[in-house]
């Protein structure tokens, strides 16, 4: 007997029987912490219509009011056009989500009036997709925006392409867009 009066093996079948139960609480609390930190400090979300897309980490979203939206993939840095794999990156991006709905969560715009943000296509984030295919870099001055799970999946995607030479990795020495701005700026 125990101090309550019941017989033990019932407290330790009551115990056994409550054990999975706590195992599910506590595994359904990990998942929503991954996926807080996966999404992030992103407050907004915009759900549209991808209608244009300027190059490998800039497209135009057509939202339900109709009023469209430039988008900057935040977390990235794609080639400029002029540059190597500038088109086959606008390539890329424009053949996962060119004419189809997506969902953008951003809490950023920037200087030119782009909303900076994350891109989701189905259950896929699409900037990442573009660091996996070796057609974008994982934009590090920026990286602080991103969330912990983020920024390590976006390193370990670009080590990934390097490694195996993908896309823009092909090349011995591409030329970082951010490095082409600056030489393009100076030559003006």
């Amino acid at each position: 007997m125990s101090f309550d009066g019941r017989p033990r093996a019932v407290i330790g079948a009551t115990t056994d029987a409550v054990r999975p139960c706590l195992w599910r609480v506590l595994l359904s609390g990990i998942a929503f912490l991954l996926f807080s930190l996966s999404t992030g400090s992103f407050a907004n979300t915009l759900t549209g219509l991808v209608v244009g897309i300027a190059d490998g980490d800039t497209l135009t979203l057509l939202d339900a009011a109709h009023v469209q939206h430039k988008i900057r993939l935040a977390g990235i840095d794609a080639p400029e056009k002029k540059q190597a794999f500038g088109n086959r990156s606008k390539q890329g991006l424009s053949s996962m989500v060119f004419g189809r709905q997506v969902s953008v969560a951003w809490n950023k715009v920037d200087r030119y009036g782009r909303i900076i943000g994350k891109v989701i296509i189905g259950n896929e984030d699409a900037c990442l997709a573009q660091v996996r295919a070796g057609l974008a870099w994982h934009y590090k001055t920026y990286e602080n925006e991103q969330s912990y799970v983020d920024r390590e999946r976006y390193a370990r995607a670009e080590l990934e392409a390097r490694a195996s030479k993908r896309g823009l990795w092909a090349e011995q020495t591409p030329l970082p867009p951010w490095e082409y701005r600056r030489e393009r700026r100076r030559a003006h």
